[in-house]
C-alpha cells in the first residue's frame, strides 16, 4: 500500500501528536508494537520534558519524537523506515476511502472504488490479451506476444486472488 503512516498527516503522526498536547502516551501506544512500547514511552518522556525548554526545542522534539514512533510502527510491520513523509502527498483514491469508510461505518464506497478499479484492470487486460490473439497465428513473435499478454493476466489475477484472501495488516510477532 501506498503507507502514509510515515506523512505528517498520516494516522501515526496524528496519534503522536494528539499525545503530546494531551500529554497522554496512550494515545499513540496502539500505532506500535509490545516490543517498540519502551522505545516510545522513553521519546515521549523526552520530548515532553524538551518542549517545555521553547518554541525552537519543542520542535525539534516533536520531530524528533514523530520519527521515533514511525520508526518503531513500521518496524512492527517488518517494513524500512525512510524518514518522514510530508503531508498531502497522493495516496490514491483507495486509502481515503478506507477512511471514510471506517469514518462513515460503512464499506459500500470502498467496495465500490475497489470494484471498479479491479473491473476496468480485468478489462483492459483481457482487452489487450483478446486482440494479441487475433493475430496469433501470424508466427512467433505474435504468438509470443499473445502467450505473454494472456499469462500476465492470469498471473496479475493469481496475484490479486493472494492478497484479496491474505491475512490482514497484522504487527509482525517477533519470538
Amino acid at each position: 500500500m501506498p503507507p502514509h503512516c510515515d506523512s505528517l498527516d498520516g494516522p501515526v503522526v496524528t496519534a503522536a501528536r494528539k499525545a503530546l498536547e494531551e500529554r497522554d502516551i496512550g494515545q499513540v501506544l496502539p500505532y506500535v508494537s509490545e516490543e517498540g512500547e519502551a522505545d516510545v514511552r522513553e521519546a515521549f518522556g523526552l520530548t515532553v520534558r524538551a518542549r517545555m525548554l521553547g518554541q525552537e526545542a519543542q520542535e525539534v522534539a516533536d520531530r524528533w519524537f514523530f520519527e521515533t514512533v514511525v520508526r518503531v510502527h513500521r518496524s512492527g510491520e517488518g517494513a524500512p523506515f525512510t524518514g518522514l513523509k510530508p503531508a498531502g502527498l497522493n495516496v490514491g483514491p483507495v486509502i481515503p476511502a478506507a477512511e471514510r469508510a471506517l469514518d462513515a461505518g460503512s464499506a459500500d464506497e470502498l467496495t465500490g472504488v475497489l470494484c471498479g478499479i479491479i473491473r476496468k484492470q480485468v478489462e483492459e487486460r483481457h482487452d489487450r490479451a483478446m486482440a494479441l490473439k487475433e493475430h496469433a497465428t501470424e508466427g512467433v513473435a505474435a504468438t509470443r506476444a499473445y502467450v505473454e499478454a494472456s499469462l500476465g493476466l492470469q498471473v496479475w489475477a493469481h496475484h490479486l486472488y493472494k492478497q484479496a484472501i491474505a491475512v490482514p495488516h497484522a504487527p509482525t510477532r517477533r519470538s
